[in-house]
């Protein structure tokens, strides 16, 4: 019976290990800079601009080519502009 309760404890603790979260999950945040080079395979999402008027905080979530999700916060000009030429 022991033995019995001990491979039973054995497996439902080598399933947590393997159900945890790896540490390649975790949400990459990239800088706001001109020079970044983005690896961009998936667009996840995007800050809509068409109604925005000057120039507005924007968000690109996008997964690059290994499959890792990155976050991309960066100021952009709105397109919304009534009398902008």
């Amino acid at each position: 019976m022991k033995t019995l309760i001990l491979a039973f404890s054995a497996l439902l603790a080598s399933a947590a290990v393997f159900a945890a979260p790896s540490p390649d999950t975790t949400v990459i945040h990239d800088k706001n800079a001109f020079h970044v080079h983005l690896d961009v395979d998936k667009v996840l999402s995007s800050t809509d601009i068409s109604q925005a008027c000057g120039v507005i905080p924007a968000r690109l979530d996008y997964l690059d080519h290994q499959g890792r999700e990155h976050v991309l916060d960066y100021d952009v000009q709105g397109s919304g502009c009534i009398n902008d030429h």
